[in-house]
C-alpha cells in the first residue's frame, strides 16, 4: 500500500464518520459501559474476598474466646481437684466418715509370697547387670510351643503308653 491508498482509506473513514456522528458516539459509550462494568466486577470480587475474610476472621476470634474459656473452666477444675485432694480435706472428710488416725505399733503387715516390690531407680550408683535385667517368673518366660508340649507330657501315662 502506497500513500495515496492509505490517505484515500482515511478520507473514506472520516466521510463515513461525518456522515453518522452518533456511531461514533455509540463507541465511546459502550467503551465507558464496557470499562465501568469491569470496574464493578473487579470492585465486587474484592467486596466478596473482603467480606468473606471478615467473617472468617470472626469466627477465629469466637474459636479462640472459646479456646480461652476452656482453658480457664480447665484450670479451675484442676484448682477444685487439687484442693479436693488435699492431705487436709482428705483428713477431715476421713475423720467425718469415722476413721481415726491410725498408731504405728497397731499397724499389721501381710506378707503376700512371690510379691517383688518396685525398685527405685538409682542413677548415682553405677549399674550392674543384676539391676538391669528385670525379675521374671519362668511361666512369663515360657513359650506357647514349650507349654503345649508340657502340658502333652503331663497328660500322657506314666508308663509311655
Amino acid at each position: 500500500m502506497d500513500k495515496v491508498e492509505i490517505m484515500e482509506q482515511v478520507t473514506n473513514i472520516v466521510t463515513k464518520a461525518k456522515q453518522a456522528p452518533w456511531r461514533v458516539q455509540r463507541q465511546w459509550i459502550g467503551l465507558f459501559l464496557l470499562g465501568f462494568v469491569a470496574i464493578a466486577m473487579v470492585a465486587g470480587i474484592y467486596l466478596n474476598v473482603t467480606a468473606r475474610t471478615a467473617v472468617s476472621g470472626r469466627e477465629i476470634q469466637f474459636l479462640q474466646a472459646g479456646i480461652s474459656a476452656n482453658l480457664r473452666t480447665n484450670s479451675d477444675l484442676e484448682t477444685q481437684l487439687a484442693s479436693l485432694t488435699s492431705a487436709e480435706a482428705m483428713q477431715r472428710r476421713a475423720l467425718a466418715l469415722g476413721f481415726e488416725p491410725v498408731d504405728p505399733e497397731d499397724i499389721t503387715y501381710v506378707v503376700v509370697p512371690g510379691y517383688v516390690p518396685d525398685r527405685t531407680v538409682d542413677l548415682s550408683s553405677p549399674q550392674t547387670e543384676e539391676t538391669v535385667r528385670p525379675i521374671l517368673l519362668p511361666e512369663y518366660s515360657e513359650s506357647l510351643f514349650d507349654w503345649f508340649t508340657r502340658k502333652l507330657a503331663a497328660d500322657l501315662p506314666a508308663g509311655g503308653q
